[in-house]
């Protein structure tokens, strides 16, 4: 009877929390490397995300009629003002049909202060945007996936997250 009891509140619980993701990241050692990812910039050059390794990186797929990926950038912002000087990127990865057609009014209105680039949803996938969208994607310094938030973030789980691994130092492997 106990055990019913308890199994009955854990399922009220996990019900009543809200669908926002929570802190989880990966245990530094068990992290993947990011396979590559399909990103240009507004010149239709290739953006190759293996530059900013020494960085925390917060890759985020969106799209200007997301609205949960709207309410999502102010934060993203915030980090990038706040954590930029500590070893934060945050880049912003449209997934918008018609790429800088719909992405360059929307930046012009909006003042994102971190890079925004074209990804593609085959790149986005593997994060599983094909589930939904916004998807973002905390990668360590070493260019290691450290946690992948489907769907909207819990803002202050997911910025104790971004000041752990700005806490973590960089591995020296030799590739």
């Amino acid at each position: 009877m106990l055990h019913q009891t308890a199994i009955g509140i854990a399922l009220v619980i996990a019900v009543a929390l809200p669908a926002t993701a929570t802190a989880d990241l990966t245990p530094a050692d068990a992290r993947k490397s990011l396979s590559e990812v399909a990103l240009t910039n507004s010149k239709g050059e290739p953006v190759n995300l293996s530059a900013y390794k020494g960085r925390v990186v917060l890759l985020d797929f969106w799209a200007t009629w997301c609205t949960g990926c709207k309410k999502e950038i102010p934060w993203f912002m915030s980090f990038q003002r706040k954590y930029k000087k500590s070893g934060l990127t945050v880049v912003g990865a449209s997934l918008d049909d018609d790429g800088w057609k719909s992405v360059k009014p929307y930046l012009q209105e909006h003042k994102i202060n971190y890079r925004i680039v074209i990804g593609t949803f085959e790149s986005a996938k593997q994060f599983g945007a094909d589930r939904g969208m916004p998807v973002s994607v905390l990668i360590d310094r070493d260019g290691k996936i450290a946690d992948i938030h489907p769907g909207m973030v819990d803002k202050a789980a997911f910025e104790g997250e971004i000041q752990t691994l700005l806490k973590e130092p960089a591995t020296k492997t030799t590739d």
